[in-house]
């Protein structure tokens, strides 16, 4: 992959991006910009003015290099899916460009020349066996959001989709010239793969399960930095199945974290954040789709206005609400994780409602309400009941969600899965065992007569110093139907009670489907529609 870009700001040359993975250098260490919504999405030829304004590349021999408008035609025309675009709020601040070529070509040594037929393309080869990468880069402005990894896995989807044996690419090693007077590339490479040396590019791809092939020389003219060296770099498509050329059907395993969320003073909102960041990222490295924080998870901020009445504290804590879901949506961009975040207080036309945010990770965002109170919300508080109900659409299931009380009416659940809902997430905080039994089984009821999982997540520990949030008690856990495709008791998984942790489990979509159509009991075909009916009114 020629990867060596520059970016230029307002018109002025910038510095040269030394990286196979143009701006991972970068893309570590920039500030956060403000995102509304982002995508990764086809390259049209009517994004080139955008992507001429980033794609100048200056060498150190002070050659000047960019993708022409033919260039790009050229791509579009005999390779479209191979190359996308990352755009965040109608800006396209990244790309990735790719070619298909034939194993026997780039198994062993090359350069950029030839596998790109001196940037002509006439290498591509559509009955090819290698998805090929020739260019990535993440506009320098989109620091620290880790945006051009989605394009890093759109391309293992499509290596997949499209029956591909691997995808390759030659790496640069940028810091080697630092120690090649001391070591050659194979201990140089051995030493990054351990950690003891930090490569702003081989230590990526190492970590985003991409092998090194072998080590190549001439790989790129004018590379003083990596002394001419290139890493073969190699990720394998275990899917690949060379006899046939039919694409594998799409994944249906999702993927969910639990938070089971330590009670602990936070002095301000950023300590708060901390620790929420630490679960978020700890999640996301397990390649989750969702993470569930728990109901009233930032109460520990209440501490600042205990020299007020119950009721009035509660609604300071509401005034962080806006800004807790403005950044657990930067979480979710950056960390590539949508993010149901648990529930806090919120006021509105003069009342006090208990809601949360489905923090998607392409910058979206939806609330939703608990619709039934307990009696202590409102008789401390004075909160008031919502009155919205809905599914949400995702990038991997239709979810809901129903904050802790809620769940024991199985009203709700039931007409949610009559919108299709396919996981059902429970965000609670009960302060004692029993309180939390009332939980725990009626969130498996739900997930059997419903047919579809339920996730719930709670606190643990105690707030001292916090009116009304004295203790908790929590075990988090993933709770499914109870049929031959799943575990006899109906539990996935479940947390250690009352222990801060975070929870990891698999769901597989395609048993629900199944247990639909042929399971033992079908609780949701069954149903005498001839008889009654539950509806929601507004």
């Amino acid at each position: 992959m020629k990867e060596r870009l520059t970016f230029p700001s307002d018109g002025e040359q910038g510095l040269e991006i030394s990286c196979n993975f143009a701006g991972v250098k970068y893309d570590e260490q920039m500030e956060n910009q403000s995102i509304t919504k982002i995508q990764v999405r086809p390259l049209q030829i009517e994004d080139y003015g955008q992507l001429a304004q980033s794609f100048r590349r200056v060498y150190s021999d002070g050659s000047d290099v960019f993708w022409t408008h033919e260039q790009i035609e050229t791509l579009l025309r005999i390779f479209p899916e191979g190359q996308v675009v990352t755009v965040a709020d109608d800006k396209i601040i990244g790309c990735a460009l790719s070619i298909i070529v034939d194993y026997d070509l780039v198994k062993g040594d090359h350069t950029y020349a030839k596998v790109t037929g001196n940037e002509t393309f006439s290498t591509h080869n559509p009955k090819g066996n290698i998805l090929y990468g020739i260019e990535v880069f993440i506009h320098p402005d989109y620091r620290g959001l880790r945006l051009a990894r989605r394009m890093y896995e759109y391309r293992k989807e499509l290596c997949e989709k499209l029956n591909l044996k691997a995808i390759m690419f030659g790496g640069r090693i940028p810091n080697y010239h630092k120690y090649a007077d001391k070591m050659r590339p194979k201990e140089y490479i051995e030493q990054v793969r351990k950690r003891e040396i930090y490569d702003p590019v081989l230590t990526f791809q190492l970590s985003n399960d991409f092998h090194v092939r072998k080590v190549m020389t001439n790989y790129l003219p004018n590379d003083e930095e990596s002394k001419h060296y290139a890493c073969l770099l190699q990720w394998d498509n275990i899917y690949y199945q060379p006899e046939t050329s039919e694409t594998l059907p799409a994944k249906t395993t999702v993927r969910v974290g639990l938070v089971q969320w330590q009670m602990r003073g936070y002095r301000t909102i950023d300590d708060l954040f901390e620790q929420i960041e630490f679960f978020v990222d700890a999640v996301s490295g397990y390649k989750s789709d969702f993470i569930l924080f728990p109901e009233y998870f930032n109460a520990p901020l209440m501490a600042e206005f205990n020299n007020l009445s119950e009721s009035q504290a509660i609604r300071g804590l509401a005034g962080y609400t806006d800004e807790i879901r403005d950044r657990f949506l930067q979480l979710a961009i950056s960390y590539n994780i949508n993010i149901i975040t648990g529930s806090m207080p919120l006021q509105r036309d003069g009342n006090l409602y208990n809601v949360g945010f489905l923090c998607r990770r392409d910058g979206s965002y939806e609330m939703y309400e608990k619709i039934h109170v307990t009696p202590d919300e409102t008789k401390s508080w004075g909160l008031s009941g919502g009155s919205m109900l809905k599914t949400f659409d995702t990038d991997c299931a239709k979810i809901g969600v129903l904050i802790c009380y809620d769940v024991e009416f199985p009203e709700l659940s039931r007409i949610m899965a009559d919108q299709g809902m396919q996981i059902l997430f429970v965000p609670y905080l009960t302060d004692t065992q029993n309180a939390y039994s009332r939980v725990r089984v009626c969130a498996q009821a739900r997930a059997i007569e419903n047919e579809c999982f339920v996730v719930i997540a709670g606190s643990v520990g105690n707030l001292p110093r916090v009116h009304n949030m004295d203790i908790q008690y929590a075990q988090s856990g993933v709770f499914t139907p109870c049929d031959f495709a799943f575990p006899t008791d109906g539990r996935r998984a479940e947390a250690t009670p009352n222990t801060e942790m975070i929870l990891v489990s698999d769901v597989d979509l395609d048993l629900l489907s199944e247990l639909h159509t042929y399971g033992g009991v079908r609780n949701l075909k069954d149903r005498r529609r001839d008889l009654y009916e539950v509806r929601f009114k507004r």
